[in-house]
C-alpha cells in the first residue's frame, strides 16, 4: 500500500492509498479518480515526503503530534464519511457481489460502499475493478 497527496483542477488538496506505485496512473488513466470535496476528474499527485523514522525517533516524535491539525484532518475524514453515508447504498459485507453487479450492468450507476475481505478485494482486482478504500474515522470521540 502506499499513500499519496492529491490535487483537483481547483486546488482541492486531499490523501488516498493505493495498492502500489502503479495503481494511481491506472486509476488516473481510466478517470475513476475524483475530488472528494468537488467531483472533479482532473487529480495529480502532489508533492510529498515519506515518513520515515527509526524506533527512538518514533518515540520521541510520537509526542509532538500537532492536536489542531490532527483534528483538523479527523474533521476531513468525517465530513467524507457523511459524504458516504448521504450519497452511497451501504450494502454491507455484501459489497463483493454487489460491486460486480453494478460493474457488470454499465446501465447500473449505482453509488454503494460496505466491507470485503483481502481475498475478496484481490479478486475483483483480478477482474479489473478497481476499489477505493476509506479510513473510516467514529463520528465521535
Amino acid at each position: 500500500m502506499i499513500k499519496y497527496n492529491l490535487e483537483c483542477d481547483n486546488n482541492h488538496e486531499f490523501e488516498s492509498w493505493f495498492s502500489d506505485s502503479n495503481e494511481f496512473d491506472k486509476l488516473s488513466k481510466k478517470k475513476l479518480l475524483d475530488c472528494i470535496f468537488c467531483d472533479s476528474i482532473k487529480i495529480k499527485k502532489s508533492i510529498m515526503s515519506p515518513g520515515i523514522l527509526n524506533n527512538k525517533n518514533k518515540i520521541k516524535n510520537s509526542k509532538k503530534i500537532n492536536h489542531k491539525e490532527y483534528t483538523k484532518v479527523k474533521k476531513e475524514l468525517i465530513k467524507l464519511r457523511k459524504f458516504v453515508e448521504k450519497n452511497f447504498e451501504y450494502v454491507g459485507s455484501d459489497f463483493s457481489r454487489k460491486v460486480r453487479d453494478v460493474y457488470y450492468d454499465k446501465k447500473n450507476q449505482k453509488n454503494i460502499y460496505g466491507t470485503t475481505t483481502k481475498k475478496e478485494r484481490d479478486e475483483l482486482k483480478e477482474e479489473g475493478i478497481d476499489l477505493i478504500s476509506i479510513p473510516w474515522v467514529k463520528k465521535k470521540n
